[in-house]
């Protein structure tokens, strides 16, 4: 009582209420409370009016049961104990939501007392009640209330807590209280984003577009800059740890055009720019990327293509240029917009796919531009100085699927199957190449080239089995497939290659049903 003066203002305050009650822990402080509060000589009325309610009090607290302190009133009113604790609870959380809507925003005199420490005491008293449904309107109101100053922040605890119920499934928010709730809350975000980024991570199979679509991080990210600054970075951290694996440059390219679909449908409600969505990357190249290939004509997508080609090559050449320089921090600089211009790609990466259908029906002279755009984007870091072999390597893959798809005469020839297997295979006697970028080539090459699909079938089927990459192969035609259905063209040449990615989709899945029957069968054996 000494310590907390303001104890007493709280005690006294209770005389109003016409029953208190404490359960077995808080009976003793409550016992001990309200004998400090007792005026053995009172002076006023006040006084003897406190003693009057605090002997009132003291009497009831000794006489009630420890198990059930409530029942005494429960008996009075005859309600059951169930239905008892719904109205109270239903009552209080009524009280605390009356109180989040006392903020600056709805005061009338600026001269007024801010009330916005109610939001803290309030998201503060939520903290045992996280995980109760009838408590779910006042979360949502605490969640989605508008911070009109730096009084009106939510507990910590409560953030915690939520963050914990819902990663748990013990609690059920509505969409916008989860946005909210990320917005409020970074490790709710990041725990977000890692449960989705782990199905590229683990699986090496394709990420179902579905998957994404029904999540809501897409849409948060279009409401909130802040939220896409955040799960942008996620993406680039995860990036640098596993360039090469095509199902993580997938898994973001879907991602990104789900974004980029939510962020049209926000257009009219937010002014955010695009610059400000990307503020690290290249300016230049920012709408040429995010634009769409179906809002282009087709006859201006080569140009449009040789266009980025030459604006990353200039940049990567800047980069290589300055590798020389003794300012360290300079050349930080540069390898950071090269990585930057790289990641929109890999955000982009429509137009990579655009591109590998171009290269398919190009002529050997147009290819130059094509095929650098498509080692860029398999290789952005240029080790060792070695883009010009690999444009020499990539330029020889191009040259041996060209020739080995307009062989009409079966049986297939071995060696020139066998050499393409070399290419493919991870152990190949070319590392510069990366197998991925051969393996882009061969799908495209099968589901575009006018070539017979029993003989494309064949083609992929042999490659990809003997070289191991089964599941890449169907990420490759998944993310094909996708492409090709946001474009939402119903041409008849559109719907002949819908058709072959579906047979070649089949095809790739019943060899990975193989393979896993094979990899069972082993292990039963071994075991």
């Amino acid at each position: 009582m000494k310590t907390l003066p303001l104890l007493g203002q709280f005690l006294g305050r209770l005389c109003w209420n016409p029953y208190v009650t404490a359960d077995a822990a808080g009976r003793r402080l409550l016992f001990q409370c309200l004998w400090g509060l007792y005026s053995e000589h009172p002076g006023n009325a006040v006084e003897r009016k406190a003693n009057q309610w605090i002997r009132k009090v003291l009497c009831q607290l000794a006489t009630e049961g420890d198990d059930d302190p409530a029942q005494a009133l429960m008996k009075q009113m005859g309600v059951p104990p169930k239905e008892y604790h719904l109205k109270v609870l239903r009552k209080t959380v009524a009280l605390l939501q009356e109180n989040i809507g006392k903020s600056c925003s709805s005061l009338g005199n600026i001269n007024q007392r801010c009330s916005c420490d109610n939001i803290l005491a309030t998201s503060e008293a939520c903290v045992p009640l996280v995980t109760c449904p009838e408590a779910a309107p006042l979360i949502g109101a605490l969640l989605q209330q508008p911070v009109t100053c730096v009084r009106a922040a939510l507990s910590e605890d409560f953030l915690d807590a939520l963050s914990s119920a819902h990663a748990s499934q013990c609690l059920s928010l509505e969409e916008q209280a989860v946005v909210s709730l990320w917005y409020h809350n970074l490790p709710s975000l990041e725990e977000a984003v890692l449960s989705l980024l782990e199905c590229a991570l683990t699986n090496s199979r394709s990420i179902p577009q579905k998957q994404l679509e029904q999540s809501l991080l897409p849409k948060a990210c279009a409401q909130h800059c802040s939220i896409f600054l955040v799960v942008n970075d996620i993406f680039r951290s995860i990036l640098k740890q596993a360039e090469g694996k095509e199902s993580v440059k997938y898994f973001i390219r879907t991602f990104t055009s789900c974004f980029l679909r939510e962020l049209a449908l926000q257009q009219h409600q937010s002014s955010v720019s695009l610059k400000a969505m990307f503020p690290q990357s290249p300016q230049r190249l920012l709408l040429p990327l995010l634009t769409r290939p179906s809002e282009m004509p087709q006859e201006a997508r080569k140009h449009h293509l040789h266009w980025l080609s030459g604006s990353l090559q200039r940049l990567t050449e800047e980069e290589e240029e300055g590798d020389g320089d003794t300012s360290s921090s300079t050349r930080l600089e540069r390898y950071h917009r090269v990585f930057e211009a790289w990641f929109l790609l890999v955000q982009c990466a429509h137009w990579v796919q655009v591109a590998v259908q171009l290269l398919v029906t190009s002529e050997p002279e147009d290819c130059g531009p094509l095929l650098w755009l498509l080692i860029f984007y398999h290789h952005p870091t240029n080790r060792g100085h070695h883009r010009a072999l690999q444009l020499v390597h990539g330029r020889e893959a191009w040259d041996h699927l060209h020739s080995l798809f307009l062989v009409s005469a079966r049986p297939l020839p071995v060696d020139r199957l066998q050499s393409l297997v070399t290419l493919l295979s991870p152990q190949s006697q070319q590392p510069s190449l990366s197998p991925l970028l051969t393996l882009n080539l061969l799908v495209h090459f099968a589901v575009f080239l006018q070539q017979s699909l029993s003989a494309a079938t064949e083609i992929l089927q042999t490659v990809v089995d003997r070289s191991g990459l089964v599941d890449e192969a169907e990420c490759v035609l998944s993310s094909l497939e996708l492409r090709l259905n946001e474009e939402n063209c119903l041409s008849s040449d559109t719907k002949r290659v819908h058709l072959r990615i579906q047979a070649l989709l089949n095809t790739v899945t019943r060899m990975h049903a193989a393979s896993n029957c094979a990899d069972n069968e082993a292990h039963t054996l071994t075991l």
